[in-house]
């Protein structure tokens, strides 16, 4: 196990003196033999490198969304080949190919924080045996032998005998109910995390090899985590723990905030989002504004949510637009509806001509005026004189060709005959 740890110095040395750097500031708190002292310094080791680890998780993310896009095409491989398992494998790793897209992308923070854990149980293990590693001399070594978190030593383990136990001034029943709390603690949050990473968070119209692969990894990781974490130092399993509920906590931030298309997540989200946008008439952050404008460019190929959400705007005469902002229908030209047809929420309705009387017409044809009239039609009945309502019919004379004047309400000019009634 030396040679080990020895092969990989330049990992260990770097987390020991951290962790050593973390132990002075909390030492002068708590106390420097204190559990409080050495676990609170290795749970800020994990938030420091959860930290430095947020750029590969943008880039997870990113490379998740490009997965996302390719759904489509991956339903219609699906649906091409779904006789052909074989095939419709090959052509699903042919468009990743093609595209450049990695399914295991997921993977990349876990891969990225295993040198962190792998130095870490190797300087929790050196403490166990009393050996010096890193930064930690003899006298960090006796102190951290010394400290106790929830009367479990740092360096002790679930399948500690008893003699080892009292060697750390402990009891092994306190380890073993500290150390089995622990460990059901790290698979249920990370059951929960996989889970809701599953149910909320992923587009179920398309089903792919590798959802099914995420869905047998949702129930093995936490088996995993509880065969192994029977070997864990309690250090090793609050630095586990704690990487856990941050992954946890970080992934509830992105599905409330960014989730899947066609998820159960982006149902709830633009639910929330059309009745924010319905009461204040705008988007309040960029990320509303990207999800906007990402749903504007879809067109045609919108899912349900999605063509629901531009629908709500329509009918309260909102209309989102290309940059993601969205404004008044009125002011917009035309908008697309979940078909990509112009809907008149975005565009003024034509408005029949007012009809005006004889008298207008008269003196609107004499004098030149405009014929059109910006008074309704019923005030401008009740406000005319006496003498401006139209006169009763003439007679016929004969032999002329005169016509009835229309009465009010009735069409002008020739009139149709009526059909004769059918014997």
């Amino acid at each position: 196990m030396d040679t080990i740890a020895s092969l990989f110095s330049f990992i260990t040395t770097p987390v020991s003196w951290v962790i050593v750097q973390f132990h002075k500031v909390y030492g002068a708190l708590f106390g420097a033999d204190t559990g409080w002292a050495w676990g609170l310094s290795i749970v800020s080791l994990v938030i420091l490198i959860r930290i430095c680890l947020i750029p590969l998780f943008v880039k997870q993310i990113k490379a998740t969304r490009a997965m996302q896009t390719l759904q489509p095409e991956m339903k219609k491989i699906q649906e091409r080949y779904k006789n052909d398992k074989q095939r419709q494998s090959e052509e699903m790793m042919k468009l990743y190919k093609e595209t450049g897209t990695n399914p295991l992308s997921s993977c990349l923070p876990i891969l990225a924080q295993s040198p962190f854990f792998f130095a870490l149980y190797h300087v929790l293990n050196s403490i166990a045996n009393n050996d010096t590693i890193g930064s930690i001399n003899q006298s960090l070594l006796d102190s951290a032998q010394k400290a106790h978190i929830f009367g479990a030593p740092l360096a002790a383990k679930f399948t500690d005998s008893s003699s080892d136990v009292a060697a750390l001034n402990a009891s092994l029943t306190t380890v073993r109910i500290v150390t089995a709390v622990m460990i059901v603690l790290m698979s249920a949050s990370q059951f929960y995390t996989q889970r809701q990473l599953m149910t909320k968070n992923v587009d179920t119209t398309v089903k792919t090899p590798f959802m099914q692969q995420q869905k047998m990894l949702m129930y093995v990781f936490p088996v995993m985590f509880a065969v192994f974490g029977i070997n864990f130092p309690v250090g090793v399993l609050v630095y586990w723990l704690t990487t856990n509920v941050w992954t946890m906590g970080q992934q509830m931030y992105v599905i409330h905030n960014n989730p899947t298309p066609g998820s159960k997540a982006q149902a709830a989200y633009l639910e929330r989002l059309t009745k924010h946008v319905t009461n204040h008439g705008k988007t309040r952050s960029r990320g509303e504004k990207a999800i906007v404008k990402a749903i504007v460019a879809k067109g045609r190929d919108r899912n349900e949510f999605e063509r629901k959400f531009i629908n709500a705007l329509s009918k309260t005469g909102l209309v989102a637009q290309a940059d993601g902002t969205v404004v008044k229908g009125e002011a917009q030209a035309a908008a697309e509806t979940e078909d990509g047809t112009p809907t008149t929420g975005g565009t003024p309705k034509r408005q029949q001509p007012k009809r005006q009387s004889k008298s207008q017409r008269q003196s609107g044809g004499a004098s030149g005026a405009p014929k059109a009239s910006d008074e309704p039609t019923s005030l401008r009945k009740s406000d005319e004189p006496e003498d401006a309502k139209p006169a009763a019919p003439a007679k016929k004379q004969p032999g002329g060709n005169t016509r009835s004047k229309a009465q009010s309400g009735q069409r002008k000019g020739p009139q149709r005959p009526k059909s004769p009634s059918k014997k």
